[in-house]
């Protein structure tokens, strides 16, 4: 895709008059955060009162996903931010302000770890319990063929990167067939919305509320139909932090004892492959980000990708996947692609 470069000038126009017609015109306005999309999050101060501008500039990003998810959530009962004021074609929402009480922070600031993943695995089961079936004809099906796409960017981008050259044809042709073995399995335990960024920087703490309500729900716009352990894996396998063994282990019994009609083993199976099937699209994406788009801090995660998906492959379900793994990319090939300190 060609990136256009974004008119700053024409776009803080709009921003101003998006936010002079919601009421929040003189609000003071500060960087929040930023990713590793083309968003950008600010918070308004207006006399007080706190709001949150996402600023997602078109055709680069769309927020007509966010607006369809969080209508969904939040009519169910989640917690996610309630939408102010939006201008749909320009990429502008007004969000209700969540606070600051990131897991990230909270961990950084030494709170007990436990609670807040227990908190996290029972917003997913009432995930799963809540949303109807029928609700996921409303989203992307994330299916073999998207599947594919993802892990492909492993040899788009991470290949050439570490070898110095394109991935053989018949390199790729190995690689695809062992995903199509494998893959399968990822839906053996049904299929839910998948929120797909479900990690520590986008889940906060909401004191003021109780039970799985006290879980704050942030960056879903990217949600699909998907596998159902997609998001626990995306939680427990943080490449941002270290999840103990033990306590990753005792979330999967939880989110299992929460969710008594699955089957155990497809469900660990599916957990498995979800897992393997995500760390190696972000090893591509890591590199795409580095690559592509100058933005070199991702590869300081790399060591823990890599850690994470030796551990995915193997599990007996990722069986021909591993060989390929063993058979393409050696131990010394799988690592940053930049050294980031």
């Amino acid at each position: 895709m060609i990136v256009t470069p974004i008119n700053r000038t024409e776009r803080e126009q709009h921003i101003a008059a998006f936010l002079k017609d919601a009421g929040w015109g003189a609000a003071q306005r500060g960087l929040l955060a930023g990713d590793a999309s083309f968003r950008r999050y600010d918070r308004l101060n207006l006399n007080g009162k706190t709001a949150v501008l996402m600023d997602a500039p078109p055709p680069m990003e769309n927020v007509g996903p966010f607006i369809n998810v969080a209508r969904l959530l939040g009519g169910l009962g989640f917690s996610t931010p309630r939408i102010l004021a939006q201008d749909h074609a320009r990429g502008l929402l007004l969000l209700e302000d969540l606070g600051d009480d990131t897991y990230t922070m909270l961990l950084r600031q030494g709170r007990d770890e436990r609670p807040l993943y227990e908190l996290a695995t029972d917003a997913l089961i009432e995930v799963r319990r809540r949303v109807p079936q029928g609700a996921l004809k409303t989203l992307p099906v994330f299916d073999e063929a998207r599947c594919l796409r993802e892990v492909s960017l492993l040899l788009d981008w991470y290949w050439p990167a570490i070898k110095g050259a394109p991935a053989p044809d018949a390199v790729r042709a190995e690689f695809e067939a062992a995903w199509r073995a494998v893959l399968p399995g990822m839906w053996k335990a049904g299929r839910t919305i998948t929120l797909f960024d479900f990690h520590v920087d986008n889940l906060l703490v909401l004191p003021d509320r109780s039970g799985f309500q006290a879980c704050g729900l942030l960056d879903f716009q990217d949600a699909v139909a998907g596998p159902v352990p997609f998001d626990l894996a995306s939680l427990l396998e943080d490449v941002r932090r270290q999840v103990p063994q033990d306590l990753a282990s005792a979330m999967i019994d939880r989110y299992l004892t929460g969710n008594p009609d699955l089957n155990a083993a497809a469900f660990r199976s599916a957990y498995a492959l979800s897992a393997a099937q995500r760390n190696t699209r972000i090893a591509g994406t890591f590199t795409r980000l580095l690559k592509r788009d100058n933005k070199p801090n991702y590869q300081r995660f790399m060591p823990r990708v890599w850690e994470l998906l030796q551990h995915d492959i193997a599990h007996p379900a990722l069986a021909p996947v591993k060989a390929w793994f063993d058979k393409h990319l050696a131990p010394a090939e799988r690592r940053p692609v930049l050294d980031v300190q």
